[in-house]
């Protein structure tokens, strides 16, 4: 799983072929959570509230980015940095 993206010391990641809906992994120690890239609606997991928010807004930034992303990793290519 590619890290392509820090984000306030939260690492952001992506599976080769993973399932769908696109969506990337947000990991900060234990804690993980998984958003949807079109709707950047949390899916699965939850980050403290700070990180969250920070993770968010940072996904918002580069949605278009996330998504040429998730194509590539379903075509098990590597992905870009962010």
């Amino acid at each position: 799983m590619p890290t392509i993206a820090i984000v306030d010391g939260v690492k952001i990641q992506m599976f080769y072929n993973d399932h769908t809906p696109p969506h990337f992994h947000a990991i900060l120690g234990s804690d993980e959570m998984l958003v949807a890239i079109r709707s950047l609606d949390v899916i699965r997991g939850s980050l403290p509230p700070a990180k969250l928010r920070r993770v968010l807004a940072w996904a918002a930034d580069h949605q278009g980015e996330l998504a040429l992303n998730w194509i590539k990793c379903q075509d098990d290519q590597t992905p870009e940095r962010i």
